[in-house]
């Protein structure tokens, strides 16, 4: 498995087919791209493809940042830590010219990105995976690391709707060295 293709399915949080389509999946209305800058930590995660984020996983990914460019495009800084090593990474997606959605392209396939709820303090994400397979992936983030249980309770209802499982977090930026490159991402 390849490093993007870990941090994507890492990012998607986890979720196989428990979607048939995008057009399934709702995006925030009026989403302003700006506003989701900055550092997040996750929640809650959600997957019908639970095998591929298991507690007994070395190979742990976390997101750290959203960052966005002048150009529409969505920048997410992610952390990897395996073997006692901790890298950075950093996965950029295009706007697809809907609001609050984006795709991108890895070695093995694509990936689309929808902005499905946020008051810019919270955040309902999710990421759709397609290569050989289709992976889908919700998370719940915040920019604390406290449970509000109006948004755990809407990010409740799409775990409900689409059948998913929970899966494991990790928050693993903070025991990352800092990263040059990756704060300049983020400055």
């Amino acid at each position: 498995m390849t490093l993007a293709r870990g941090w994507l399915l890492f990012l998607a949080f986890n979720i196989n087919l428990a979607q048939k389509n995008l057009e399934e999946v709702p995006v925030q209305p009026d989403f302003d791209s700006r506003k989701v800058e900055g550092r997040w930590l996750t929640i809650q995660l959600a997957t019908s493809h639970r095998d591929l984020v298991l507690p007994t996983d070395p190979l742990r990914l976390s997101l750290y940042s959203i960052g966005t460019r002048d150009s529409g495009d969505v920048d997410f800084v992610l952390f990897e830590k395996g073997e006692g090593i901790c890298t950075g990474l950093n996965v950029t997606v295009h706007p697809t010219g809907l609001p609050g959605q984006y795709q991108g392209t890895f070695e093995e396939g694509s990936m689309h990105v929808h902005f499905v709820s946020t008051d810019y303090n919270h955040l309902i994400l999710y990421v759709r995976l397609e290569d050989n397979e289709v992976i889908n992936l919700w998370a719940l983030l915040a920019r604390r690391m406290l449970v509000d249980p109006t948004w755990l309770g809407k990010y409740l209802v799409f775990v409900e709707r689409f059948h998913l499982q929970k899966a494991p977090i990790f928050n693993t930026a903070d025991k990352c060295p800092p990263h040059k490159d990756l704060d300049e991402a983020t400055a």
